[in-house]
């Protein structure tokens, strides 16, 4: 196994080609040992050690010089054998995304992390959606791009993995998901508001259905049906396949570009501390999104620190939710489901009334709570129309009260709009769209 060494010189020489013959013995074929730093146990201008395999030394930046090791010697493995406190948690978890944005496997005396993308990408050029954590907002991007590559001619599918996505790959063709379907599957005992779902009936695309369980420090899930979801939509022939993660767990598919979207409140050490930086390395375009939520607007300079060093400040770009009814509203007193938080739901209320002419009489934020969002549509004395995301107990719970009550129903999509800059969402997206499309055809996709 081709291996790659890192090696620091905290430790003495001797003590280090000891390691690296022990690694021999273990299967590694080390190609060449990486100086990461330390000189405390390395003897005054003599150069660097010898432990008898070359010996790179790290110029600047570390991970630029591991990278560029990489390139050259293309390693099977990146082994560590440094140490605090020339590797701390932080420096060691950059190298760790390093290697893995470059399809390597790093461990180390304890530990092993895989890259999550496995096997060769697909047939058509491919671009993913991913996120920090939960309710980033992956699927609102994901639905932008969508609707973008329509616009722009491109038959895009839509492939969205889930914790309640179904047992196959299911393909959802354009058009075919409407209310009817969705209540027919809540009939069957299915999950009615999956991702790819929610993607068919707010985009208008074609869309393919997947689940896993399990998230890893980089993202990988421990099982899914995600591999074959993406080449049954690879399939259909469509101009750019779009891949939606789920919570923080990514789609173990190799991409052509990527979208990461954080939410204004997520902590700054989750893009620049743990693996956040892998995730960074792996997109071309950061999306904070909430941005009104008041205590976002502090923590964007906590945010902008990471993407700079990783990225640029041009791959930032922040945004906020504004609430679009998929049908006409207006005059009706309506009832609102959301799964955003309390804080912002004040200013969605405001777009809704304002710019769609309802009058919402009741609202809540407890569309992934059961029994508080029950309760809360319990509480209201009546109204005309339902108006929900269609996420969570949306259709088992809040639709079919709705339709108890003799309610209509109209979902409702998140859109994001730029709240900062002098380039709107639109233009960045289709920038990352263009740049998964020259990617692919670097790789003389057949």
């Amino acid at each position: 196994m081709r291996t790659l060494a890192l090696v620091d010189g905290e430790h003495y020489p001797p003590v280090t080609r000891a390691a690296l013959e022990a690694a021999g013995e273990r299967g590694h074929e080390v190609v060449a040992a990486l100086l990461v730093g330390g000189t405390e146990k390395l003897a005054i201008g003599a150069g660097p050690p010898e432990l008898g395999v070359p010996v790179l030394v790290t110029a600047g930046e570390r991970m630029d010089a591991m990278r560029a090791a990489i390139t050259e010697l293309s390693p099977e493995v990146i082994l560590d054998l440094s140490d605090e406190p020339v590797l701390g948690y932080r420096e060691r978890m950059e190298l760790v995304a390093v290697a893995l944005a470059a399809r390597v496997p790093y461990l180390g005396a304890d530990f092993r992390i895989d890259p999550p993308e496995e096997g060769p990408p697909l047939s058509v050029p491919t671009l993913a959606v991913i996120g920090t954590g939960k309710r980033t907002g992956k699927t609102a991007i994901a639905g932008s791009l969508a609707r973008l590559a329509a616009r722009r001619g491109l038959d895009p599918v839509v492939v969205a993995m889930g914790r309640g996505g179904p047992p196959e790959p299911t393909v959802a063709p354009a058009g075919s998901v409407d209310l009817e379907h969705l209540v027919r599957l809540v009939a069957a005992g299915q999950h009615a508001a999956s991702d790819y779902l929610e993607d068919a009936v707010t985009t208008g695309v074609t869309t393919v259905g997947a689940r896993r369980a399990g998230g890893g420090l980089a993202g990988a899930p421990y099982a899914s049906n995600v591999r074959e979801a993406a080449e049954l939509a690879a399939s259909l022939a469509p101009g750019l396949v779009i891949l939606e993660g789920s919570g923080s767990a990514i789609p173990p598919v190799p991409w052509d570009a990527g979208v990461l979207v954080a939410p204004a409140t997520v902590p700054g050490e989750y893009l620049g501390g743990y693996l956040g930086p892998y995730r960074l390395l792996r997109s071309d375009l950061v999306v904070v999104t909430m941005a009104s939520d008041p205590s976002g607007s502090e923590n964007l300079s906590e945010l902008r620190s990471p993407v700079r060093r990783y990225l640029d400040d041009a791959a930032f770009i922040v945004t906020d939710f504004v609430p679009v009814p998929l049908e006409d509203i207006r005059g009706k007193e309506a009832f609102f489901t959301t799964t955003a938080p309390p804080a912002v739901v004040e200013g969605s209320i405001g777009r809704l009334e304002a710019d769609h002419g309802c009058t919402v009489v009741g609202w809540s934020t407890r569309l992934a709570d059961r029994a508080g969002l029950a309760e809360d549509l319990d509480g209201v004395q009546g109204y005309d129309v339902l108006l929900t995301e269609l996420k969570a107990a949306a259709v088992d719970t809040a639709v079919a009260k709705a339709l108890d009550r003799g309610a209509e129903v109209v979902f409702v999509d998140n859109r994001a709009e730029a709240t900062e800059g002098s380039v709107d969402l639109d233009t960045a997206l289709g920038g990352v769209i263009d740049t998964a499309l020259g990617r692919a055809g670097t790789r003389r996709i057949p």
